[in-house]
């Protein structure tokens, strides 16, 4: 089967304007790697598959689509869109159905959900690791799939957007000895000064600036640490959010880089910060992330996690999903154990 659909994917006629032979050569629309046209030849796969998707609302607004991982109607998708407000699910077929997120892996961004709704298929999981060059679809709850794309980078660490404590280090200094406390961060808050010495983060040592950045980098936006500080001749224990500086060079607004990379597309709210993940270059909106990403034979080779830029969509690979899955079922189990 993916043999032929790729043979026939790879067959897709291009045509050429009929109008002055001035104007150049064009392809429509319909036939772009996402146009209808050639969305319609995975209309095979998107048949034997949509019955895995689930499309989810808050409040009516559609925040993402779900992955359904087992008969009981239990779904894995973004965490991330699942706003405040009434969660529903719509269905292959046009059904709308009560819904209710029971837990949440904020780490892989991922949350379980459970779709009260019976005959839902459990998404195929691939074997082996996706590769570059291979074809990815993103399928919904319709006849076509909602977008198709090829594997573009290995699997990989996807770092978070860099948050700070708010501190100049005097790389002078053998030790991690703060020159200058920003105004504005958390370090500042926290009552940091110039002069301190930071010995450690959540009790792991720092030996000097460089070790101290590297630890830093492993956390996000909105994260505490506790610092180990050594000030004059008192040791210290101060607790200091992370926070992103969010400037362009004046002060407000994303910056060149960000606004070039978001052109034509707006970035899921979380696009950065897994442990491991597919890159592929197909064009996703931010709600089309938290269903399947399927391999011509239509397994899922992961799941889409995040849109994260112009030709840039991250998906988590299928065997990480899995192990979520089974640690949020685990989880949600033990819990509800527990109320009763």
């Amino acid at each position: 089967m993916a043999v032929l659909i790729a043979g026939a994917l790879l067959s897709i006629p291009e045509t050429r304007c009929s109008a002055a032979a001035s104007q150049p050569d064009w392809l429509p629309k319909e036939r772009f790697k996402s146009g209808s046209d050639t969305l319609k030849i995975l209309a095979g796969i998107s048949e034997r598959t949509r019955r895995s998707v689930v499309k989810l609302d808050v409040n009516g607004n559609t925040v993402a689509l779900g992955t359904i991982i087992d008969s009981r109607g239990f779904a894995l998708t973004k965490a991330s869109e699942m706003r405040k407000g009434t969660l529903t699910a719509w269905l292959a077929g046009g059904k709308e159905v009560s819904a209710a997120v029971i837990a949440i892996d904020d780490e892989s961004d991922v949350a379980l959900v459970k779709v009260n709704a019976s005959g839902l298929r459990p998404v195929e999981w691939a074997r082996g690791a996706a590769f570059v060059g291979q074809w990815a679809i993103t399928p919904g709850t319709e006849d076509t799939p909602q977008a198709l794309g090829i594997v573009s980078v290995p699997i990989r660490r996807i770092l978070h957007e860099r948050a700070l404590i708010g501190v100049q280090m005097d790389f002078r200094s053998p030790v991690a000895t703060i020159a200058q406390v920003l105004a504005g961060l958390g370090a500042e808050k926290a009552g940091l000064k110039s002069g301190d010495v930071i010995v450690s983060v959540n009790h792991a040592v720092i030996t000097d600036s460089a070790s101290l950045t590297e630890t830093l980098r492993n956390y996000r936006e909105g994260e505490k640490v506790l610092l180990g500080l050594r000030r004059e001749k008192l040791d210290l224990e101060v607790q200091v959010e992370m926070k992103v500086p969010k400037t362009d060079g004046n002060g407000s607004g994303p910056g060149r880089e960000e606004r070039m990379n978001r052109l034509g597309s707006e970035v899921s709210r979380r696009a950065e910060g897994f442990s491991l993940a597919i890159q592929h270059d197909t064009v996703l909106q931010a709600w089309q992330c938290g269903g399947p990403l399927l391999n011509l034979d239509g397994k899922a080779i992961g799941i889409n996690i995040a849109r994260a830029g112009r030709v840039a969509t991250y998906a988590l690979p299928a065997g990480l999903a899995q192990n979520i899955a089974i640690s949020l079922k685990a989880r949600a189990a033990k819990e509800s154990r527990g109320a009763n």
